[in-house]
């Protein structure tokens, strides 16, 4: 065994795992996410291409990160790669995103449902 550890996943706390997890697999095309709930745990997990997973575990009295603003800061952020921002953007905002930051030529800044930040960038 080796003691060098490997990716498992990046998880996003939220009020509830199942939409918000439904919300990024609509976004990023990789379907529906598997749901897990382990005593008062409730967690879904969405798993993409080459093995790359997102999670979604619920928080009670969950508040959404502030962005820019600091007051409850975002702490990490996904970068999404897209070939076409304005249809990425179209999707994004179809799907339930909210634009916060279409300044840049490159990315576009949106808030998921749950709000927390996320780019779609054509870079």
């Amino acid at each position: 065994m080796s003691a060098v550890p490997t990716f498992g996943t990046v998880v996003l706390d939220c009020p509830d795992p199942k939409l918000l997890g439904e919300f990024y697999g609509a976004l990023l095309d990789w379907g529906q996410p598997e749901l897990n709930q382990d005593g008062d745990a409730y967690w879904a997990d969405l798993s993409g291409p080459g093995g790359v997973m997102i999670s979604f575990q619920r928080v009670d009295d969950y508040r959404a990160p502030q962005w820019p603003g600091q007051d409850v800061p975002q702490q990490l952020h996904l970068d999404l790669r897209v070939d076409d921002l304005a249809a990425g953007r179209e999707r994004a905002l179809a799907l339930g995103a909210k634009l916060l930051d279409d300044s840049h030529e490159t990315f576009h800044v949106y808030a998921d449902p749950d709000g927390h930040p996320f780019c779609l960038c054509a870079c």
